[in-house]
């Protein structure tokens, strides 16, 4: 071979992964479930919401964050809010008419 030959590769060919379809959100019973988890965060909780019928989870995530003044994700259709105090995130959920149970410890 030669010194200035740039070796060339193709992805045409091979294994090439097709882009993933936009999920579906999992099938809810029109309940939402506020749990708390402390594993993994080196002892902090947060707050999960799931069980949200709509697909609008970064609306919501949004609203509460700014209901609550903390910070907040968007992680497979699950809510996690960086506060432990599950009633606030209860009520305001209550005022947008959602059924909302608190589970968990």
């Amino acid at each position: 071979m030669k010194k200035n030959t740039k070796l060339v590769y193709s992805t045409e060919v091979g294994r090439v992964k097709e882009e993933a379809s936009k999920q579906a959100p999992p099938p809810s019973d029109g309940i939402v479930r506020i749990h708390r988890e402390t594993k993994g965060r080196k002892g902090k909780g947060v707050s999960l919401i799931k069980g949200l019928p709509d697909d609008n989870h970064k609306e919501i995530a949004k609203f509460l964050k700014q209901k609550l003044g903390v910070g907040g994700a968007v992680k497979d259709f699950v809510i996690e809010i960086q506060s432990e105090d599950r009633e606030k995130i209860k009520s305001h959920l209550e005022s947008k008419g959602y059924s909302v149970k608190l589970s968990g410890g």
